[in-house]
């Protein structure tokens, strides 16, 4: 696997163009949605965040199957093919404005990302097999690269619905192809195991007690996910609205900035995740999960204080906002922990795709409850809403890890 871990910095440059492509193309949908609203479409809250339980639902209801071909069968092809989907579900969105066709594109979309996700994690458990450090590495610049996309993706989203309107959707589905192309290349040299390996492994994945005991964490932290990286905040931010909340509304003048703000939280977030790709190697995976959970109800509170800072002045707004992206840094840190443990206690066998299909599960399953959430609060408290999902999940998981009892392992 020496190929392998050298073309290793390819596939995380092409997990970025994904979620660029996911983030622009989520982006897309809220201002191509928020857009009509304000020219008089019977368009709320309420179905944006429907339409975005729909490509969640898909991963969801695929990411199991997909993570044991993947084990079965080179996750190369699957991780190529997922990209290849995701590019046309983008451009179907693009081309038509019938609500049934909006549901098909966003199902391909999450079906794309079932067949990438498990396929890539499988791939890069595989590649740092028996290189611990470079596991720990590799799966904070994982995570490095999906926020890098997100802020790529969010940026160039509202930058391209400003000058090309719906032709935006082509040109992310562009992304989506130069991505297949680098992933067909840089996963060279991955492996299957066959199908009777791929069951077996999948019936040890079921068993592994790392995974049952983080399990219920894992969904709570994707929840929080959901509530945010869904098409509701971006609607909440952008929908003209009566509201006390300084967040609710602020770029309804300039929705293209949505975007920058977007980029600035990824930068922010990245650069704890560059923090923790050196730090990770030195400290157990388990002591990094409780350290950042501990971190987001600090986050909730300087949201919150963000958002009802209306008569604040700027400087106090950004003294507010420099202290919570201190605890944003220290909560990146979660995901690279959880996916270091998980690699390490399955190792580069059958079972391992099937494995991160589980957790690609959870995501989904997070993912779907936290976009409902985030309709159902949103409608009702607007941005606060998001907070206070937030604050209770965070504590719901600090609770659930203190019991599991993982984090004294």
């Amino acid at each position: 696997m020496v190929s392998a871990r050298r073309r290793l910095p390819l596939v995380i440059v092409a997990n970025a163009l994904l979620r660029a492509g996911g983030g622009a193309g989520g982006i897309l949908v809220g201002l191509f949605l928020s857009d009509a609203a304000n020219r008089g479409a019977s368009v709320d809250a309420g179905l944006v965040g429907i339409l975005g339980t729909v490509s969640f639902g898909a991963e969801l209801f695929f990411s199991v199957p997909m993570g044991m071909l993947s084990d079965a069968v080179a996750p190369r092809g699957l991780m190529t093919a997922g990209a290849l989907l995701g590019a046309a579900g983008t451009q179907l969105f693009g081309i038509t404005s019938r609500t049934g066709v909006f549901f098909i594109s966003r199902a391909l979309e999450g079906l794309g990302v079932a067949a990438s996700g498990p396929a890539l994690l499988a791939h890069l458990t595989d590649a740092t097999d028996g290189f611990p450090a470079l596991r720990a590495r590799a799966m904070s610049f994982f995570e490095l690269s999906f926020l890098a996309g997100i802020a790529i993706g969010g940026v160039t989203g509202s930058q391209l619905w400003r000058m090309l309107n719906t032709g935006a959707f082509a040109a992310v589905a562009s992304g989506y192809i130069l991505s297949a192309g680098l992933l067909l290349f840089g996963a060279a040299g991955s492996r299957g195991h066959g199908g009777a390996a791929a069951i077996s492994g999948f019936r040890r994945a079921l068993r592994e007690p790392y995974l049952r005991r983080l399990a219920p964490i894992w969904l709570c932290v994707n929840t929080i996910v959901g509530l945010w990286l869904g098409p509701t905040l971006t609607f909440l931010m952008t929908q003209r609205a009566r509201s006390s909340q300084f967040l609710a509304g602020v770029f309804a003048d300039n929705p293209e900035r949505i975007g920058w703000m977007l980029l600035g939280y990824s930068l922010v977030f990245g650069a704890g995740l560059t923090a923790w790709s050196v730090v990770l190697p030195r400290m157990t995976p388990q002591r990094a999960l409780r350290i950042g959970l501990l971190a987001m109800p600090f986050v909730c509170a300087g949201l919150f204080l963000l958002n009802h800072s209306a008569s604040e002045s700027d400087a106090m707004r950004w003294g507010i906002g420099a202290v919570t992206a201190v605890f944003v840094m220290i909560e990146s840190g979660f995901t690279p922990a959880a996916l270091s443990l998980l690699a390490g206690a399955v190792g580069a066998s059958a079972g391992r795709g099937a494995a991160m299909g589980i957790y690609s599960v959870l995501l989904s399953i997070g993912a779907i409850a936290g976009s409902l959430l985030a309709a159902g609060l949103g409608k009702r408290f607007a941005v606060d809403g998001l907070i206070y999902g937030t604050l209770g999940l965070a504590l719901i998981a600090l609770v659930l890890l203190r019991r599991s009892g993982v984090d004294r392992l």
